[in-house]
């Protein structure tokens, strides 16, 4: 059985919390919890808040997020 799709949105950082981790409000005013996924960390890409970002969520954990681009 194949694993479910993820689900990509549109995000905006509002806060930078310790080991890569950050708060981003999505289009809908709901705020969830995001990090930086290994490529973005393996190329130094720095995220602050104010950055537009898009997500990946998994339909089974709908308050956790992977940073996948950064505007």
């Amino acid at each position: 059985m194949p694993k479910e799709e993820k689900i990509t949105l549109d995000a905006e950082v509002t806060e930078a919390l310790p080991d890569a981790m950050f708060r981003v409000r999505l289009q809908n005013d709901q705020e969830i919890l995001a990090y930086v996924s290994g490529k973005m960390r393996k190329f130094f890409i720095r995220i602050l808040p104010g950055d537009r970002v898009t997500i990946e969520i998994s339909p089974y954990d709908m308050t956790k997020g992977r940073i996948i681009y950064r505007y």
